[in-house]
């Protein structure tokens, strides 16, 4: 199935499914059960986990166009997450429980070892800022080579919430756990930068949301006899924002190709998350200067998708973090190599 295709059915199934009183209700804590099982029977969790090879990134075309829509319509669901955990439960050959799932770490910060107890392995250590970990059904963790699947009710999960009011636990564990050996060529690493890489697409999907609403509210609102549109500044304001929206869109659609194999993976994820976050900053701020005081309230819609982007961008990494790694990138291939990085992207 082409990613278009995937990208229009995710987007009819969000669009009738998530209107924003059940984005506030997931934000007042209640779990939206009803779309995660509309969800789960579409197959989305499983479009990475559906390669047949392990460790496998070949579905990843297909879990993107589903997470930009995801993103645009500021679906209040541990989906991201819940895709790396059963690709890496396929990959190590682990069976994946059918409800959400979620990730650890999330943080390069994070603690967590594995080590020996007896005939079985034991995951201790600590890792802030857990997505929904108290909704999820396991945490997945990838320690030294190894795929870890423990069950939160034997962890210390305390509770939390991101800007954007989703569920964002501080873990502490040490609880014997299922473990068997990651797939070929998965590692720590690859789950953060894949982490980071869903971040910047679902961003890219918030962000066209948010310069739909911003258009279509500068075209309706009238001042002096005329819509808001109409004026220069306006205009020029709309211009700016538009030009993020497709920077940030075309920069995310590439780090996806790189992470199917046909690029630098480290280098275009890199890249998408700091542009995409570089992006979400400026986009929020023109689409609340162009809605003026409608924009700030809670009624609006629009804070929905603004505030998961401040939120997102924060999220395995921040921009800075990930502009240094640009610079090693670029340090590491010296002169000579950085040209043909840069052309072959």
């Amino acid at each position: 199935m082409s990613d278009n295709l995937v990208r229009e059915v995710a987007g009819k199934l969000f669009a009738d499914l998530v209107p924003p009183k059940l984005v506030n209700d997931a934000e007042a804590g209640e779990f939206p059960a009803a779309l995660w099982r509309a969800v789960n029977e579409a197959g989305f969790p499983d479009a990475l986990a559906a390669a047949e090879a392990p460790g496998s990134l070949a579905g990843i075309a297909d879990a993107a166009a589903i997470l930009r829509e995801a993103g645009r319509r500021a679906a209040p669901l541990p989906l991201a997450e819940t895709m790396i955990a059963r690709w890496l439960l396929a990959g190590a050959g682990i069976k994946a429980p059918e409800a959400p799932l979620t990730i650890a770490p999330v943080e390069r910060a994070a603690t967590l070892v594995l080590h020996r107890a007896g005939k079985g392995w034991r995951l201790a250590g600590r890792a802030a800022g857990l997505p929904w970990g108290k909704e999820a059904a396991g945490i997945v963790a990838i320690v030294d080579g190894k795929v870890a699947l423990l069950a939160p009710k034997t962890a210390n999960l305390r509770p939390g919430k991101s800007l954007a009011g989703d569920p964002r636990d501080d873990l502490s564990v040490d609880a014997e756990v299922d473990v068997k050996p990651a797939a070929a060529g998965v590692d720590a690493a690859l789950v953060y930068r894949l982490g980071a890489l869903c971040r910047a697409v679902m961003m890219a999907g918030a962000l066209e949301e948010v310069l739909a609403l911003t258009v279509q509210y500068a075209n309706d609102r009238v001042q002096f006899g005329r819509p808001i549109g109409k004026f220069q500044a306006i205009q020029q304001q709309l211009a700016l924002l538009a030009e993020n929206v497709a920077a940030s869109g075309v920069v995310a659609a590439a780090a996806v190709e790189a992470a199917a194999g046909k690029g630098d993976l480290p280098f275009a994820v890199a890249a998408a998350k700091a542009r995409v976050g570089e992006a979400a900053g400026r986009v929020a701020e023109i689409a609340h200067q162009v809605h003026g005081a409608i924009g700030f309230t809670h009624e609006h819609r629009l804070h929905h998708l603004t505030r998961r982007l401040w939120s997102w961008r924060d999220e395995f990494g921040v921009e800075s973090e990930w502009q240094q790694e640009l610079g090693r990138i670029a340090a590491a291939r010296g002169g000579d190599g950085l040209w043909p990085l840069l052309t072959s992207w």
